[in-house]
């Protein structure tokens, strides 16, 4: 019998459902608090919290022990990942795509300048990385799987692998065997937002394209799982939905992908809308939220690597990355061929736009380890 998937799981757990029960703890201040203080009260037991203890530490309410919360993530991320921050960058390989997602500068009707790099352009964008110390290195693509076909990917992966620890994807959603294709070309790890885990507010946004197929993406990290992919990423797109719901669902999806693929490491970003190229007036999420939903999302998931990437001011990343963060992007590019200077457009705009030098610097000051690499294969 087929193992059921993600999309079935979280049938259990309707989003609207979720999104209630977040919106009554909110508003019981009293009663949320006092839980609040009984669970912290268990983490310093060393005791695991529940899920649904997970979402009294999203609500506004929990604001208030935001500086304990916080000591208490950063005692746990030290005893778990030591002083060790994870450095990678992106490689945009194309922005051409056929969907057309209402929050994103690459969309099918967006007039931007189109651009595919040639492989012999990606391995030149890539080696400008090397030369920076990068060793994990993210390649992405829109949502076009003819013009950036996997064997495409799977070329510039295996030119790639004897120059890099670590080859990731952030592209479109494959099968499992397309998985396994790619993982036989040195990519080892899958990175694969959701956006939304509102059904409605997902048919809203996405308008055109496979990505339309909200239950094919929402199992795109079981079929990585299955393939045997060493690292699968997830998150929300928080701006199109309830943020604090969205957070809440991605701590449900990462703590059944732990379970589920045991030999994986789940890592989880929670990337903020931010404004592109003829898309403005996005929402806004006050950073102390924000915080918190990293505080928390630690707190309930101790051995989930935490990712931070440069959507986020330098300063916002420089107070956040000692207390929970283990994985950063440095010195990143979101458009293709923008480490060689090509005039092509970005995917959306960066607000981090320090070197990897300078980000190196801020971690030592801070007493944090930069690590380029912590993984190389031995064996295929």
């Amino acid at each position: 019998m087929q193992e059921k998937e993600f999309s079935h799981y979280i049938q259990n757990y309707p989003f609207k459902e979720v999104q209630q029960r977040i919106y009554y703890l909110n508003e019981e201040k009293n009663h949320t608090q006092k839980t609040i203080e009984r669970i912290i009260e268990k983490t310093y037991q060393d005791e695991h919290i529940r899920w649904d203890e997970f979402l009294y530490l999203l609500t506004k309410p929990a604001l208030d022990y935001i500086e304990e919360l916080a000591q208490i993530a950063q005692r746990i991320t030290r005893k778990r990942f030591g002083k060790t921050v994870l450095l990678y960058a992106p490689l945009y390989l194309s922005n051409e795509c056929k969907s057309i997602c209402t929050y994103c500068g690459f969309r099918y009707d967006n007039p931007i300048k189109r651009k595919t790099l040639t492989v012999e352009e990606a391995i030149q964008e890539a080696m400008i990385l090397h030369s920076q110390g990068i060793r994990h290195i993210l390649l992405l693509t829109g949502e076009d799987y003819r013009n950036t076909p996997i064997s495409y990917i799977g070329e510039v992966a295996e030119k790639l692998q004897r120059h890099f620890s670590s080859i990731g994807i952030e592209i479109y959603p494959l099968k499992q065997n397309e998985y396994e294709y790619l993982r036989t070309k040195g990519v080892d790890s899958l990175t694969i937002y959701q956006e939304t885990y509102d059904p409605e507010r997902y048919r809203e946004v996405h308008l055109q394209g496979v990505k339309r197929r909200m239950e094919f993406r929402l199992n795109c990290p079981d079929r990585a799982g299955k393939a045997g992919l060493r690292r699968i990423g997830i998150g929300a797109l928080l701006g199109l939905s309830d943020p604090q719901t969205e957070v809440a669902m991605v701590g449900l999806h990462a703590q059944y992908l732990q379970k589920r693929y045991w030999k994986t490491q789940i890592t989880v970003s929670l990337p903020r809308l931010r404004p592109a190229e003829n898309i403005k007036n996005v929402p806004l999420i006050s950073d102390s939220l924000y915080a918190l939903f990293f505080i928390a999302l630690r707190i309930f998931l101790p051995d989930v690597s935490l990712i931070l990437s440069t959507r986020e001011s330098p300063r916002f990343r420089d107070n956040m990355i000692p207390i929970c963060i283990t994985q950063i992007s440095a010195g990143s590019k979101t458009e293709p061929g923008g480490y060689s200077g090509y005039d092509t457009t970005e995917q959306f705009h960066i607000s981090d736009t320090r070197s990897v030098a300078d980000i190196v610097n801020m971690l030592k000051q801070k007493d944090l380890d930069p690590v380029f690499t912590d993984w190389v294969y031995v064996m295929k």
